[in-house]
């Protein structure tokens, strides 16, 4: 979890992310935040993530983003 924490706040360093419950509702992340985030996760956890998998409520949380690198065969 740590790890995703790091990349989101080195993507958006001015949010907590560990207060929000839903980024995308709060505002945190934005489509172009998204697509970042995406190709950190790929390299980080050597997947590919489907770009049917790439929709807002698989980014809105620590928990949503750890089970779209799981269904990639990432382990985290």
């Amino acid at each position: 979890m740590d790890t995703i924490y790091s990349m989101l706040e080195e993507i958006r360093p001015e949010f907590d992310f560990r207060t929000s419950e839903d980024f995308i509702e709060d505002g945190f992340l934005d489509s172009f935040d998204v697509v970042a985030l995406v190709t950190e996760l790929e390299n980080k956890f050597n997947v590919v993530i489907d770009a049917l998998d790439i929709l807002p409520e698989n980014f809105s949380s620590v928990e949503t983003i750890i089970a779209v690198v799981k269904k990639s065969g990432g382990k985290i």
